[in-house]
Order: structure tokens, then sequence, then C-alpha cells
């Protein structure tokens, strides 16, 4: 049990052109139409498989959150078929739809019966329901005074106090403090290893990779892609780049990695390579060794201001480290067309032993966002390796000193 399938599903509302169109409709003869359909889905087509966890991503306005409420039965499909099979809990906005003048007590009996759960299994279950939720003497408070991260608590709290066939979470968890979100994500991981499916909707690209299978794009209303959540976030992070309708396309390399570039092309990178401290070319590394990362750069339009940045990221995608001209002051405001830059960032690769990428973006301002000529994900591919230092764990090379101190009680 835990199974979603969703086929070839579209949704549409109606929009009238005014207040009393509907009426007019309903009781006018011979039933003339007066209003239009916005689509907010269309033709969307995918299924998750037991235990398996899903991340949902899109712009907003995508259409993520009306596809989770049809998959919960909460709305129903214009077109198309949803077929779910076992016990699904679902928090789909803040608060569950508690009651503001009723008491979390009380708010916390009638969502775990809306849930399925018998009044007798959610009263035994009311002292782990509290003590996860951490809120105190608030549960005998009207929920009116809460505020949004101790509705998120207990709506999280009793949504997940038993675990489901399948648990669909859509960006509440958002509001609440890092210690109750580390401790959320530990519930989900510890349900995920007991087969529970998972559908999650996120803007955090670190939560969705370290939890998720794979991940679904959605843009106006139809899928875009899925796959791996690395490879997904990369073109979305594009699609947010490049909302001005410039391309984005993704390219498969020889060592099987999707690589996603984008940019209006106003400058590109023209080479890009690692060396070490002789000049030469890398491709393997020592722990802690110095290296210097050289990027040549063609400006093929006028541009009135040029950033380049990089980010060196794990074989996972979590971003270790990165930086740009304009965070190091480094900056031009303007350069024309024809010339060529050749950037050279020197610094000290203090990285644990393991595999790691680096995406280059030229643009204006702070960040890719605002004005993309140029992003491309893995335009460098190295690997560590430990040949010179004492043997350590982790992600960052962070040799301490160590003194000790004898003393008597």
């Amino acid at each position: 049990m835990g199974s979603i399938s969703v086929q070839n599903v579209s949704k549409a509302y109606k929009q009238y052109s005014s207040r009393f169109g509907r009426l007019l409709e309903w009781v006018a003869p011979g039933h003339a139409v007066r209003h239009q359909l916005k689509w907010i889905l269309r033709d969307v087509s995918f299924d998750v498989k037991q235990g398996e966890a899903v991340g949902i991503v899109g712009i907003n306005g995508a259409g993520k959150s009306t596809l989770l409420k049809m998959i919960t039965g909460t709305t129903q499909p214009t077109r198309g078929s949803i077929s779910v099979q076992g016990r699904v809990a679902a928090m789909l906005e803040l608060g569950m739809g508690f009651h503001p003048d009723f008491t979390g007590r009380q708010n916390v009996i009638m969502a775990g019966q809306l849930l399925g759960h018998p009044v007798e299994e959610i009263m035994t279950n009311m002292p782990a329901i509290e003590a996860f939720a951490e809120i105190g003497d608030a549960i005998d408070q009207p929920v009116r005074v809460y505020s949004s991260g101790m509705q998120m608590r207990l709506a999280f709290s009793v949504a997940t106090f038993r675990r489901p066939d399948i648990l669909i979470v859509d960006e509440a968890l958002s509001v609440g403090d890092a210690y109750f979100q580390h401790k959320s994500f530990d519930r989900i991981r510890s349900y995920r290893e007991q087969g529970t499916t998972l559908m999650i909707v996120s803007h955090d690209k670190t939560a969705i990779q370290s939890i998720c299978d794979r991940a679904i794009l959605l843009n106006e209303g139809r899928l875009e892609k899925q796959g791996e959540p690395e490879e997904i976030f990369d073109y979305y992070n594009a699609l947010l780049a490049d909302r001005e309708g410039k391309t984005v396309k993704q390219v498969r390399g020889e060592d099987g990695k999707t690589r996603t570039v984008s940019g209006s092309g106003e400058a590109t990178v023209d080479a890009i390579r690692l060396v070490d401290a002789d000049g030469k070319s890398v491709e393997v590394i020592d722990v802690g060794s110095h290296v210097a990362l050289e990027i040549d750069v063609c400006v093929h339009e006028n541009v009135p201001d040029l950033v380049l940045g990089y980010a060196i990221k794990d074989r996972l995608g979590q971003p270790i480290f990165g930086t740009n001209t304009n965070f190091l002051a480094h900056a031009r405001s303007a350069y024309a067309a024809g010339e060529r830059i050749k950037y050279r960032f020197a610094f000290t690769a203090n990285l644990g032993e393991g595999n790691y990428s680096i995406a280059v973006a030229l643009h204006a301002g702070a960040t890719h966002v605002e004005k993309n000529y140029e992003w491309r994900d893995h335009a460098i591919v190295f690997q560590v390796l430990n040949m010179s230092k004492k043997k350590f764990v982790g992600c960052a090379w962070m040799e301490p000193e160590v003194s000790t101190v004898n003393y008597q009680l």
C-alpha cells in the first residue's frame, strides 16, 4: 500500500465576467455559456511507487498545490484520473484548517478524525502529540493566539503521530524554526525507511535532494521534466533565471552527467579549467592543495554590467562554496562587444575526499536571477583524494591544534 497514479490529469476553473454570470448561466433559457475556463493543469501524468519519495518543484502558479489537492481528494480533476492506494496524511496548508476559536487540543481531535483516526486512538496518543509539538500550555488555548510556527508544529504532529502509507507536505514546514524543521525531517526520514511513500512540495533544494529519489518539475501547468533531483533543480534554477524566454537546454555528457546551460548569450564562457600550482590542468587533486580556477569569457554584445561567479558542489549537488566577482568587489561595470577576459580564482582546496563539480555563471547584479548571460552546471568535474593529510571524515579539511591540561577535582 502507498502508491499514486496520475493519468492525463487536467484542471480548470470557471471564470465569469461579472458576479451575476454564474446565476444567469443557471437560469437563462438555452443554458448559454457565460464563463471562460482557466486551465491550471494540463495533461499531467506520472506514477509514484510504494516507498518512493518524490519532490514537486516549480515557479509559483505552476499548479503544484492544485495537483496535491486533487491527489488528496479535496478537489476533483476536470479531465483524467487519479488513483491512490493507502492511507494518506497531508499538510496542504498551514494549520490543516484548524478552527481559530477552538483550543489546540480540540483541533487535534477534529483534525485527527478528518484523517481517519478514531477518537479513542487520538486520545491515547494525545501525550505523544503534545510532546512532539512542544507548544506547552498553549495546547489548551484558542488557536487564534498561535503563531504560524505553533500552528505548523501542532499540525505536523497530529498528521504524523501514526505512520501513514502516504505523506504529502506542501511547503508548510517552511514557516517553522530551524530546530523543528530538523525534527520534522528526521521523522519524515524515519517513516521513509519504514516504507511510507512521500510527496513534498518545496523550493528548498537541500530538502528535496536529501530526501527524495526523484523530482517532478511543473511549469505553466504542465509536467516539464522529471528525473534526479539535482538535474531537475538545475533546470528549475535555469528557468528562474530565464523568465524572459531565453534558451535553456540540457546535454548529457560522456560521464553520464546532465549539464544545464542557459542564458541570453550577450557573454559566454569560452573555456574553463582547474589548474595546479604549476599551471597544469588537473582532474584529481590532493586535500588542501593550492589550485586555481581559470575561466575565459567572450563578450558578444555590449553589456553594462558583468559579474562572474562559481559554485563548488558535492556529488549530490549540494553547494560547498560559492562566490562571485560582485561579492569579491572585483566586478567591472561595462564591457564592449568583442572583448575577451581571463579570470583566475586561486584558492586552497580544503575539501574532503570525493567527487565535486563546479558551476559557473555570467550575469549582471548580485545573482544570476537578475540578468543571466550564461549559466553552466557541471562545467568541470574533479576528484579530491587524501594523499598527504591525516585521516578525517567530512567534506572539509579543518585541521585542529590539540592541547590537553591535566587537573584534579
